[in-house]
């Protein structure tokens, strides 16, 4: 995006630049294009670059470029006009820092190219005082004199010298000439306009080096050329005079173009045409280039001699050409020039001074002798244009040393002439609407006047009267022959041209056929075209249509193709999806499992060590509390045995001791003693009471638990002999089963078919075939499905379902009864009671004992229906065979 940007930016440099460096009515490759530099009408600014300058540039710049504002020069101020309503000086100065960073303009370039506008502006503010009755200068001393010089790099002797001095060559020797005035006025000012001239053409360099625009690097390119129109001043000098003769070669190029050559093309293909009269500046023409007698001639003849004045220039010119009806003399050296706008009034006054070319040498070695880069490169390009005056004064037949402006603005005329000539041009003509320079304002007299010097008004009858449309035949036949209706006989480019305006009622007098080309009218090529169109349009919506059908079949065979793809590629998505969520999950109820497992673990192991802990706690309590009980028990034993003996024995003793020592025995010891022994005696007999009750309570449990054991061993017993008895008869029904699949065999094998019955109390009898169709029914209190049977592996799924019912019923009941025997044992705590469970349990096993029995008959029975069926069918089948 940023590229792109760049491109607009570049494309619209060139606009920019024009705007800012030259004025639109300017030609770039002539001589006097930048006289604007110096010299201006009332009202009118010069180049908008100077104001922009002055107006935009950062301080930094213009304490470098030693700017002040724009009304303190006088190259700007003498119009009275510094600014334009509506216009940004100084934000178009920063648009232009902007567009010369993108043509890649260093930064110490674009300061020389400033410098050397700076130094233009400076050299305007240079004075001259006379200093003799000749009117001989000297350079006044200011401001201007001093910032010229070190903008420009020299020295301000140098300056003052190139200014006001002239060298000429008499001999061998080289006089140093004063200039007078109006002399050295003319030469600051080609200084200044030469500076500016080759500012201009390096800038234009930079940019085609950095586009890339060369001649050298593109064989095609447009032009613009813009020639606005004549200049008519009050007082209109040497610069209008050249303009004036450039417009005038001009015109007569647009003359050839739009009038001479369309008429002659109709007149060479021998059409009917009769010619349009327009106004032919061949005789201005003639006036300004005839040799020896014409005005570019005898102004150069007359700067050559050294003594002659613009006077003397105006009466030559009266002498010769006041025959001319294109030129007038005037009094006090004027004369008059019929141009084809109109006549125009021209002032001699330094016309010889300034076809001399007032750049002299000096100020060429100044600009060489300078510091500056740019003022070098200018200096360079100047000697090699003088170098190559040779080449051109002999290409224009003039003498080398006599090359004066005149010839030099001829031979950069002609040049631009030949390049239009190798071109297609195409006229856009600009009408000035008032002379005083304001919008809205609308003179008539002006723009008739204008329209009418311009030919415009040729150009419109001859567009009227002429034939704007022209195709050779074979170009009309190619591009309309398709339209006919009908073959022509004749299929030359010419017969079928014919034959398609005849078929469209093309009138005669709105076409004509010349020797290699039709000429149409205005307006009748738009019936063909619409025709054309129309075919066109018909031949699109068939085109259509079809390219419709063919798109819309490719693509539903596209989209069939896209869905079948994209299903399976959805499908080996989503299969590898789901393996891929399945081995998760699946790792997840791994991990889960181990994971619960192990948190079960933890949490049993911390439950046994708590437990355990706790236990241990209770047990070291009671342990403790039993023990000192105990050891309470033997110490009032002791005690009390201890208490007796000195009672029995001893009671003398002490009393004889207290006797002795004079104390006497207490009584109060004696009866405490005596309280504690029959305490100690008391609690005895309730200990030994409670150990006889605790016997006896443990002999009955121990008789219970005997007693509990013996039933359960009797159930146990019971329940294998019953369980015992139901699995043979399921053993025997399963045998049976498989006789009949036997025999069913056997039968279809042309074999005599065996039978199998067994009876007892819980077999059951089975069959050989079951018709189709026959539907076997379990149920019991648990809902079971039907199962309907049509051969003989049915009845064995059936006899297989009540084979796993009883192997289920019997993993249940042997759990029930260990739970119940491991909470009677103590080994597992619970609340429950274990007698009534076992008494519940039972209850259970009787109730599906006898609904299983009956289910197992219902099943017996029906397997024997079955089996007759298949006996009698045999038997029928085997009737018919024996018959047979």
């Amino acid at each position: 995006m940023q590229k792109h940007q760049e491109m607009i930016t570049r494309a619209d440099l060139v606009n920019l630049l024009k705007c800012t460096f030259l004025k639109p009515e300017r030609f770039v490759a002539l001589k006097y294009k930048h006289s604007r530099v110096v010299r201006r009408a009332s009202g009118e600014r010069s180049y908008h670059i100077f104001y922009q300058l002055c107006s935009g540039a950062s301080p930094l710049h213009r304490k470098k470029l030693l700017l002040r504002d724009a009304n303190y020069y006088n190259y700007l101020k003498q119009s009275a006009c510094l600014r334009i309503d509506g216009v940004d000086d100084a934000k178009r100065f920063s648009s232009l820092l902007g567009a010369l960073d993108i043509v890649q303009i260093s930064g110490e370039n674009q300061m020389e190219l400033f410098s050397m506008l700076a130094v233009v502006l400076w050299l305007g503010n240079i004075s001259f005082s006379v200093i003799d009755n000749e009117s001989h200068v000297e350079v006044d001393s200011n401001e201007g004199l001093v910032n010229a010089a070190k903008l420009l790099g020299c020295s301000v002797p140098q300056l003052v010298i190139a200014l006001s001095t002239r060298k000429i060559q008499a001999g061998k020797e080289n006089i140093v000439q004063r200039l007078t005035l109006t002399q050295a006025i003319d030469a600051r000012d080609a200084l200044a306009k030469s500076i500016y001239a080759h500012l201009f053409d390096w800038i234009v360099e930079q940019i085609n080096d950095s586009l890339g625009t060369g001649r050298q690097r593109t064989r095609r390119s447009i032009s613009i050329l813009d020639i606005y129109g004549f200049e008519s001043f009050n007082k209109n000098g040497f610069e209008q005079f050249c303009i004036n003769y450039a417009n005038e070669r001009l015109q007569q190029h647009f003359n050839r173009h739009l009038f001479k050559l369309e008429q002659e093309e109709y007149l060479d293909d021998g059409i009917d045409w009769a010619s349009v009269e327009f106004v032919d500046n061949t005789d201005c023409l003639s006036l300004f280039e005839k040799r020896p007698l014409g005005l570019l001639s005898l102004l150069d003849e007359e700067s050559t001699f050294p003594k002659a004045t613009d006077l003397s220039f105006a009466n030559k010119l009266k002498q010769h050409l006041s025959g001319n009806p294109g030129f007038k003399g005037e009094q006090d050296g004027a004369f008059k020039i019929c141009h084809y706008a109109g006549e125009v009034s021209y002032d001699t006054t330094g016309f010889l001074e300034k076809n001399r070319d007032p750049l002299h040498s000096e100020s060429i070695q100044l600009l060489s002798s300078c510091k500056s880069d740019l003022p070098k490169d200018f200096a360079s390009v100047m000697i090699a244009d003088s170098q190559n005056k040779s080449t051109l004064s002999r290409h224009l037949f003039v003498d080398s040393q006599k090359q004066s402006v005149v010839n030099k603005f001829k031979a950069q005329l002609f040049k631009l002439m030949q390049q239009l000539e190798n071109t297609s041009p195409h006229f856009i003509r600009c009408i000035q609407p008032n002379n005083k320079q304001r919008p809205r304002q609308f003179e008539h007299d002006l723009v008739l006047h204008q329209l009418k010097c311009c030919g415009v008004f040729e150009v419109v009858r001859i567009s009227r009267a002429g034939y704007p449309t022209r195709m050779t035949h074979q170009q009309f036949a190619e591009r309309y022959g398709f339209l006919l209706s009908h073959s022509v006989a004749s299929q030359n480019p010419l017969s079928i041209s014919v034959a398609v305006l005849q078929q469209f009622s093309i009138p005669p007098e709105m076409y004509q056929v010349g020797y290699t080309k039709l000429f149409l009218r205005t307006g009748q090529v738009a019936a063909l075209e619409n025709a054309k169109n129309r075919m066109f349009h018909g031949a699109l919506r068939i085109q259509r249509n079809f390219r419709g059908l063919h798109t819309r079949r490719e693509y539903h065979t596209l989209k069939k193709g896209a869905t079948a793809l994209q299903s399976f590629v959805r499908g080996e998505k989503a299969r590898f999806r789901f393996d891929y969520l399945f081995k998760r999950w699946r790792a997840a109820v791994l991990i889960q499992k181990y994971t619960r497992r192990r948190l079960a673990a933890t949490m049993f192991t911390d439950q046994l060590k708590n437990i355990v802990v706790l236990q241990s706690v209770i047990r070291g309590c009671l342990a403790r509390k039993k023990f000192n009980c105990l050891q309470e028990e033997k110490e009032s034993k002791v005690i009390n045995s201890k208490v007796k003996r000195d009672v029995r024995n001893n009671i003398s003793q002490p009393r004889l001791c207290h006797e002795m020592n004079g104390e006497y025995p207490r009584q109060p010891v004696v009866t405490e003693l005596e309280e504690r022994v029959s305490k100690a005696e008391a609690l005895l007999r309730d200990k030994e009471e409670e150990n006889a009750m605790l016997k006896q309570q443990l002999e009955q449990y121990e008789n219970k638990w005997s007693e509990y054991e013996t039933k359960m061993k009797v159930m146990e017993e019971a329940w294998k002999k019953q369980l015992s008895s139901l699995q043979l008869s399921l053993v025997a029904a399963k045998k049976s089963l498989a006789a009949d699949d036997m025999v069913t065999r056997a039968a279809r094998t042309d074999t005599t078919p065996t039978h199998a019955q067994y009876d007892s109390e819980d077999t059951m009898s089975t069959g050989t075939h079951t018709p189709e169709g026959t539907e076997l029914k379990y149920q019991n209190h648990n809902p079971e499905p039907r199962v309907v049977t049509g051969n003989s592996d049915r009845r064995i799924n059936a006899v297989n379902h009540l084979a796993k019912e009883f192997e289920d019923r019997r993993q249940v009941f042997d759990d029930d009864a260990g739970f119940l025997v491991a909470v009677k044992s103590g080994q597992i705590g619970s609340n429950m009671n274990p007698d009534d469970e076992l008494r519940k349990l039972k209850d259970r096993f009787a109730t599906w004992k006898k609904d299983y029995k009956s289910r197992l008959k219902e099943t017996k029975v029906n397997l024997q229906k079955v089996g007759s069926h298949d006996e009698k069918s045999r038997k029928r089948w085997w009737g018919k065979k024996s018959s047979k």
